[in-house]
């Protein structure tokens, strides 16, 4: 099977996986904002992956890295989806190497994925998907997990996801007094979780039933101060994302810029959308 075709299959069974968890994930939903959107937002930024995959004539590995890094920024939703692009950019510029992907790459390209995604948020919290990215990292690194086949190496990482998972209310107060688990740390697992089931061609398990989704009046906690979830992209030559979040940082918060030197996707809540835009 080509890279782009093996791609295409771990992609799209990795959104079929969210998909199937979409509004577990929406309902867990109330960090930073309880917004309820988590699941859909993710289910869009894989979407967009999906289908440029789809749409895609390259040969060569590094060129379907590439187009998958410009597309995980560009369909970027919400905080969420874009936390999730910058952990596919780190993860993409490890998989475009030349050679069989195996538990070593998959240490590497986890790690790059992390270090990514704690790059992008300036001020990091955890208890959130940056933990579980991390600690998905930590535990493919482990010599004894580096040695196996890239399935059982993932499989052992998502074991660590999952305890991850469980234990972000102990690092997030909100997280402890709503009574959840945070929802972007479930929607990276479960999308991870997908790759493995593309990988081995086993069925993705049930999803946990989800009788209602969160709303702003089932929780009691304070939203964010500012009223716009603002997110543009924009393009150019020789963007400096040091600059554009420098130059943003004062207008909100949950500020998020991420991307590289030819395209950049923002995410801000903010009272001032169009000083945002300007």
């Amino acid at each position: 099977m080509s890279d782009l075709a093996s791609a295409r299959q771990l992609a799209g069974k990795a959104l079929e996986n969210v998909e199937l968890h979409r509004r577990r994930i929406n309902a867990l939903n109330v960090y930073p904002v309880p917004d309820g959107d988590t699941g859909t937002n993710l289910a869009l930024t894989m979407r967009g992956i999906v289908e440029a995959l789809e749409r895609s004539t390259v040969t060569g590995r590094a060129e379907l890295a590439a187009d998958v890094q410009r597309e995980a920024t560009m369909a970027a939703k919400g905080n969420s989806g874009v936390i999730l692009s910058t952990i596919v950019r780190g993860m993409a510029r490890v998989l475009a190497e030349s050679g069989p992907v195996d538990g070593q790459v998959l240490a590497r390209a986890l790690r790059a994925g992390a270090t990514s995604a704690y790059q992008a948020v300036k001020v990091p919290v955890e208890g959130t998907m940056l933990t579980v990215i991390r600690e998905l990292a930590e535990e493919a690194e482990r010599p004894d997990v580096r040695a196996l086949p890239v399935a059982d190496a993932l499989a052992r990482a998502l074991v660590r996801g999952d305890d991850a998972v469980r234990r972000t209310p102990e690092l997030l107060a909100k997280l402890r007094e709503s009574g959840v688990v945070d929802a972007g740390g479930v929607e990276l697992v479960e999308l991870l979780r997908g790759v493995l089931h593309g990988l081995t061609g086993e069925p993705l398990p049930a999803p946990p039933d989800v009788t209602e989704e969160i709303t702003e009046e089932a929780i009691h906690h304070e939203e964010s101060a500012f009223r716009y979830c603002t997110v543009f992209l924009v393009e150019g030559a020789e963007l400096d994302l040091e600059a554009l979040h420098a130059s943003l940082e004062p207008l909100g918060d949950s500020l998020l810029v991420t991307g590289d030197a030819s395209i950049a996707k923002v995410h801000v809540h903010t009272d001032e959308p169009e000083s945002a835009l300007a």
